[in-house]
């Protein structure tokens, strides 16, 4: 349920170093999971984890216990919907990732997107911003100051993607993609935007670096829609409404991870939104420490060292704040 606040300032919170590895399934007390059993199509289903940053409330599904990764996707934050009261608004302070590309999306609101590379960029809803941090980059993440005036509802996705092993180190670079120059695919009662990837014979414009598949489906009460299967790993996410699969039914914040080349096929009780996520299984394990990502522990030490000492650049526009580095 949406709720209003009035003042709201957003941190991503220290975790420890968490091992992913496409080989391996841990399944650590209290994770809301379940495995499925017999569900044709269906491996494994995580409902989202409540957290609380800083007055924001999202459900988190990756990375989880006995699911660390979805193709290349580690890290899946669900946001809002909440409703800003006019003079509050989402603050996300500068901070540094590396070894990732971030992707934000939105279904409400806007945000303004400020990096180390000196980009300045609005995100509306249907646009997408891709963000490839590679060796090192920082940015922040702010409500527009006139939405923040007259108050607003924030609806939207983040997602990580793991970089390939050898690309971790690259460039860091940005692009933003409007709602017009991503593909739709049209079904009956069903449409399908392309944001990142390919999917159902179309290909977004965003620069992957390794198989991909990232879509919005916006599907009307009674729809049913095959799952494009061209992709080796799978999951569907149920943002808002319900949707069955396998013979059962899902509401917001389930991932339905789905099994490798099956035929899949979800349908909409109710109106609904669901996000299509996965691609080729990461190649090795993968280590997440706060937001680095990398396939070395000594890397995510080293970035450790560069955000303490001020050598990931500042961000234009919004030098005088940044979140510091988690205590031990």
């Amino acid at each position: 349920m949406a709720h209003a606040v009035r003042a709201l300032t957003i941190d991503k919170r220290t975790r420890p170093i968490v091992d992913i590895d496409p080989s391996m399934s841990r399944s650590p007390e209290n994770e809301p999971s379940c495995p499925v059993g017999d569900t044709p199509g269906v491996e494994l289903v995580i409902e989202g984890r409540a957290r609380d940053l800083g007055g924001f409330r999202v459900l988190r599904t990756l990375p989880s216990g006995p699911r660390r990764s979805v193709g290349p996707f580690v890290f899946l934050d669900h946001m809002g919907p909440v409703d800003l009261a006019p003079g509050a608004g989402m603050d996300v302070r500068p901070h540094p990732h590396i070894g990732l590309a971030t992707i934000t999306y939105l279904l409400a609101g806007e945000i303004v997107h400020r990096d180390s590379l000196g980009t300045v960029q609005t995100i509306r809803p249907g646009d997408v911003n891709w963000m490839v941090a590679g060796r090192g980059v920082a940015h922040s993440e702010r409500t527009p100051p006139e939405l923040r005036a007259r108050g607003s509802r924030t609806l939207g996705l983040q997602t990580w993607v793991a970089l390939p092993r050898d690309r971790e180190d690259i460039a860091p670079s940005f692009e933003h993609h409007p709602q017009r120059a991503l593909p739709v695919v049209e079904r009956d009662g069903a449409r399908l935007r392309v944001i990142a990837g390919s999917a159902w014979g179309e290909t977004a414009p965003t620069s992957v670096l390794a198989p991909t598949l990232y879509a919005h489906a916006t599907l009307a009460a009674g729809a049913v829609l095959e799952v494009d299967d061209e992709h080796a790993e799978r999951a569907a996410y149920v943002i808002d409404g319900e949707i069955t699969c396998g013979g059962r039914t899902f509401g917001a914040g389930a991932l339905i991870v789905l099994r490798p080349q099956a035929r899949v096929v979800i349908g909409a009780g109710t109106a609904a939104n669901v996000m299509l996520v996965g691609g080729a299984p990461l190649d090795g394990p993968r280590h997440i420490w706060w937001n680095f990502v990398s396939s070395s522990t000594e890397r995510i030490e080293q970035a450790k060292a560069d955000w303490r000492d001020g050598r990931f650049g500042t961000v234009a526009g919004d030098e005088h704040e940044r979140v510091p580095l988690p205590e031990p």
